[in-house]
């Protein structure tokens, strides 16, 4: 399942499935270069103009406390893997959830432009729209920062975007990646 646009809107998204989870996985192009997109994805005081609050360590190894701010997601998290300024990934676990989420982050040059995929795996099925639409408006909020604007209007956005996500579900059953 993917979608391109629908309704208008531009859907950044995929979602399929592996071992009974959701994968969700995003890609967008850019207008900065890789080691600018890099540090806005790694260091905390970028990530808190367009993601959310981080305390910890960003190291390998590290692990730390965030609060996401278009989807309120709150929870711990533990950096896995890190090859600057290519791929990132994290393993976090929610605040009260029974099972945690991996996420990874690939960002390849292309010209001037850095091209992201986020892939984001463990999300229980029945969410995975949720999860489509929150990862969407997180990476929106990053061009905006890159960009230098404001985040979008979370709420709004969010309700713009899950009907898009709810369809692709809808659409089949979500296929084993």
């Amino acid at each position: 399942m993917s979608g391109n646009t629908a309704g208008g809107d531009r859907i950044l998204g995929t979602l399929g499935s592996a071992d009974g989870k959701g994968v969700v996985r995003m890609e967008d192009r850019y207008d900065t270069d890789v080691a600018d997109l890099w540090s806005a994805l790694t260091q905390p005081d970028r990530l808190a103009r367009w993601l959310g609050d981080f305390e910890g360590d960003l190291r390998v190894g590290g692990e730390f406390k965030a609060h996401f701010f278009a989807s309120g997601w709150e929870g711990t998290g533990r950096v896995e893997e890190c090859e600057p300024p290519h791929s990132l990934r994290v393993a976090t676990r929610g605040t009260g959830a029974p099972h945690g989420h991996s996420i990874e982050a690939m960002l390849t040059a292309d010209g001037d432009n850095t091209v992201l995929v986020i892939e984001a795996r463990g999300m229980p099925l029945d969410l995975l729209a949720a999860y489509g639409a929150g990862n969407q408006v997180h990476l929106e909020d990053l061009a905006a920062h890159i960009a230098g604007r404001d985040r979008v209007d979370a709420e709004a956005r969010w309700a713009e975007l899950e009907p898009h996500y709810a369809q692709l579900v809808a659409d089949g059953t979500p296929p084993s990646a």
